[in-house]
C-alpha cells in the first residue's frame, strides 16, 4: 500500500486510540468547491510517498495494545480504492479482525455508492462524508466521537 504516512496511536479522528494511516492523493475537490486553497493537508501531498505491506501494517497494528480501530485519512482514502478494499478484506479475513475501520472521505455517499455497495460487506466499518467547507462552526458526530469542521460533514456507520 503506498501512503504518506502512519501514526500508531491517534486520539484525534475517532472516540478511541486509532492507528492513523495518511493516504497518498486527492483531487483537491474541496479546493475546487471553494474557488480557493483552503485544503488543511496540502503540505501532507508533497511529502514523499512510502510504500509498504499489508501485512506489516496490519501486524504493527495488532501488535500495538493500545490502538483499538483504523483510521485512513489524511488526503482521501476513496482514490486509492483498490488498495484500500484490499487491506480491508485481508485484515477480516486473512486475519479475522473485526475492529472498527474508519475512512473519512470529501466525497458524498452519491459519488461512491458502488464502493460502499462492497464495503457493506465487511463488518464494522464507518465512513466520514463530505467536504470541509470553510467559515462553518465544529460539530460533534455522534458516530466518530469526535468535532466535525463543516455542517454538511457527518459520519455513518455502514455495516
Amino acid at each position: 500500500m503506498w501512503l504518506k504516512g502512519i501514526t500508531d496511536e491517534d486520539f484525534v479522528n475517532y472516540r478511541v486510540p486509532s492507528m492513523f494511516i495518511a493516504t497518498t492523493t486527492c483531487d483537491f475537490k474541496c479546493d475546487r468547491d471553494c474557488g480557493r486553497q483552503i485544503c488543511q493537508n496540502v503540505e501532507l501531498a508533497h511529502q514523499d510517498n512510502i510504500h509498504t505491506g499489508d501485512d506489516y501494517l496490519i501486524n504493527r497494528y495488532l501488535k500495538n495494545p493500545i490502538s483499538k480501530a483504523i483510521v485512513f485519512g489524511g488526503l482521501e482514502p476513496f482514490d486509492q480504492w483498490q488498495e484500500l478494499f484490499n487491506f480491508i478484506q485481508k485484515l477480516r479475513m486473512q486475519y479475522g479482525c473485526k475492529d472498527p475501520v474508519v475512512i473519512y472521505t470529501g466525497y458524498t455517499e452519491q459519488e461512491i455508492d458502488g464502493h460502499l455497495r462492497f464495503l457493506m460487506s465487511m463488518p464494522n466499518i464507518i465512513v466520514k462524508f463530505g467536504r470541509f467547507v470553510p467559515d462553518q462552526q465544529p460539530h460533534m458526530d455522534p458516530v466518530l466521537g469526535v468535532n466535525l469542521a463543516s455542517d454538511n460533514q457527518y459520519a455513518r456507520q455502514i455495516s
